[in-house]
């Protein structure tokens, strides 16, 4: 990160860019793209290769395999080894991404995330309009499991740091820690981090044929045990190299270390890439002893949870007349086929993959007071509605992959009107996702605020369709 570099913007990349490499696991030669992308649109990911090219969140609930890396599943598409270039985009400071990829799993590279942030920092980092949102936790939480021995803990703080602790009884590997002060020390203390794992895991998983990709290039392999010429020479095979080699104790092909503690910095990458998957940034102190990709998972989950559960989802959005709006109108200009006298939301304040928040100014001189009553001018109750639902078109049309969308009303349930809207009020447009977009559909939640309390609540449903160009 550069010193220009502001934490409290939302950052896309400049450019797209394209890595190709092996998946770990599969052995699959995999093409990865990474895409710019709106402000709110978080990190998704998408199989161009499957039918429908779905898509699938970067979100802790979503993950469904941790025994070898971090695997997301939406219904049969998966994305597995997601957490190296997770840690990679969190390190720049990329909120915003869509990866397409053309096979299961993320390339190994070299077991870093190097490789990542150099593509990266290749196309450069840009700063969006939009306000980044960051989460504080209040309290510790904690996560303990008792079988593996793992203790984790986010405590307050006014930043985001990390340390972690080994301890695999290893003659080797002895017990190590590391430390990640402030996340601009990512990408020169940790990124360069490999995965490591020990022999007799390596043999295990070789056995099972569980490494297709495997490469003594992108692994640190611990030997904590004297290895016989025999079974030296069936790595040698399976790795495709004429001979290897090790010290009675120490690292396959007496590898140099990047870093005396390498193997407890990856765990610290490790962790960065899991967490992530919270879906909202936070500030917290992260302590975590004997880390691994499970209960990084399940911590990440817990810290998502208390984030829903304090963050007040139902609570008045708080308005700063003084601050950049997410959406400009000419933004929104852009992206609704509204206009005078129909466009009747003026700026977005707020915007994530499942909420959005608009601004509408009423004032006197709208078309519609002049007949909407004389002497007693009311906002009509149809118009606020559409002001929610031309809103929610942002949010929706914001969550679609590249185009040009419409979106077209279905349905209208519970709707209550609770107060009058009137010349000089301002109109706080809150919507919010009740369920996943699928096919094209978006179903939300719509309030408006005014003054601090509800005027009016409906629930929307709407179809989001590409234009022909």
């Amino acid at each position: 990160m550069d010193q220009h570099f502001n934490p409290d913007k939302q950052h896309t990349l400049c450019q797209s860019l394209s890595i190709s490499g092996t998946g770990l696991h599969t052995g699959v030669l995999v093409d990865m793209t990474l895409h710019p992308a709106n402000p709110g649109f978080g990190i998704q990911f998408q199989r161009v290769d499957l039918p429908n090219q779905p898509i699938i969140k970067a979100d802790c609930d979503l993950v469904t395999d941790t025994s070898r890396g971090t695997t997301l599943q939406v219904g049969d598409a998966k994305v597995s080894t997601v957490e190296h270039i997770l840690a990679a985009l969190v390190g720049l400071g990329v909120d915003n991404t869509l990866i397409e990829l053309n096979g299961p799993e993320i390339p190994i590279m070299d077991g870093s995330s190097a490789p990542f942030i150099e593509a990266i920092e290749k196309v450069g980092v840009l700063e969006q309009d939009a306000a980044k949102a960051w989460y504080s936790i209040d309290e510790n939480i904690f996560h303990y499991d008792e079988d593996k021995r793992v203790e984790m803990v986010a405590l307050p703080a006014l930043d985001y740091q990390i340390t972690t602790l080994i301890d695999f009884n290893s003659p080797v590997l002895g017990t190590q820690h590391a430390a990640l002060k402030t996340i601009k020390d990512f990408k020169s203390e940790i990124s360069p981090c490999r995965t490591f794992c020990f022999l007799h895991e390596l043999e295990t998983l070789l056995e099972h044929d569980l490494i297709k990709g495997g490469d003594i290039n992108n692994a640190i392999v611990v030997v904590d045990k004297p290895v016989t010429n025999e079974e030296m020479g069936r790595l040698a095979k399976v790795f495709k190299r004429e001979k290897i080699e090790v010290k009675s104790e120490g690292y396959l092909n007496n590898l140099e270390l990047r870093f005396p503690n390498e193997p407890a910095r990856h765990k610290l990458l490790d962790v960065v890439g899991d967490l992530a998957l919270i879906g909202y940034p936070i500030k917290a102190r992260i302590i975590a002893n004997r880390p691994g990709h499970s209960s990084n998972v399940e911590f990440a989950k817990k810290i998502k949870q208390y984030i829903k559960k304090n963050k007040h989802v139902k609570d008045v959005p708080v308005y700063d007349p003084s601050a950049t709006p997410v959406y400009t109108l000419e933004q929104i200009e852009k992206t609704l086929p509204h206009r005078h006298p129909f466009l009747l939301v003026d700026k977005i304040i707020e915007l994530s993959d499942t909420c959005i928040v608009g601004v509408k100014n009423v004032t006197f001189n709208e078309w519609f007071f002049p007949g909407h009553f004389p002497g007693n001018p009311v906002m009509p109750g149809v118009l606020q509605i559409e002001a929610l639902a031309q809103t929610g078109g942002i949010l929706c049309i914001n969550a679609m992959p590249k185009g040009n969308y419409d979106t077209y009303f279905l349905k209208i349930n519970n709707c209550k009107f609770k107060q009058m809207v009137k010349p000089g009020d301002t109109m706080l447009l809150k919507l919010e996702l009740m369920a996943p977009i699928r096919r094209g559909i978006c179903e939300m939640r719509g309030t408006v605020y005014v003054n601090g309390k509800v005027a009016t609540e409906a629930e929307l449903v709407a179809q989001v369709v590409k234009r022909a160009e």
